[in-house]
């Protein structure tokens, strides 16, 4: 027989935004495409023709470009999930790297530092470790999680009595 699983309290999964669809990469690539092909037909009439190859190659290095970032974006992947004695931040990097931090929720503390003009910086605190969490989240989704992993943190503090007597 196997052992019950912990109860899960709190799980969050944190992505960076991609907003560029593959049909979107496909429209972009083919109006660059165009957009290319009409200032090199520009060259070619004014008898400019050895920058024909340089344009090509900067196209294709440019859509190379955006192609491995958005590869990379969708790799990216932070989880998040408290379960009772244990607070673990779960990070996958756009290599496929994965790294596991394991706080202390007794003790943990998640804070929001704002910042005028930017998203800010989202932190965990537990026992002097310090570990930023969100960081591709927008400014609101930050505040968003804070409020709700802080409302987490404050339930599996509190202690559950089941006395028999008391039923």
């Amino acid at each position: 027989m196997t052992a019950p699983a912990e109860p899960i309290l709190f799980q969050a999964i944190c992505t960076p935004p991609r907003s560029l669809t593959p049909r979107g990469f496909r429209i972009f690539a083919l109006l660059l495409g165009m957009v290319s092909a009409a200032v090199g037909l520009l060259f070619l009439a004014i008898g400019a023709w050895p920058v024909l190859p340089f344009l090509g190659v900067e196209v294709a290095f440019a859509l190379g470009m955006l192609a491995l970032h958005a590869r990379g974006a969708a790799r990216r992947a932070e989880l998040l999930l408290l379960v009772p004695g244990r607070l673990s931040v779960a990070r996958t990097d756009s290599r496929g790297r994965r790294e596991e931090i394991v706080l202390d929720p007794t003790w943990a503390r998640v804070t929001h530092r704002e910042d005028p003009g930017h998203a800010g910086t989202l932190l965990i605190e537990s026992r002097g470790q310090v570990v930023e969490i969100g960081r591709d989240l927008a400014s609101e989704d930050k505040a968003s999680l804070q409020h709700a992993l802080h409302s987490a943190l404050v339930r599996a503090r509190q202690p559950v009595f089941d006395n028999a007597q008391l039923r």
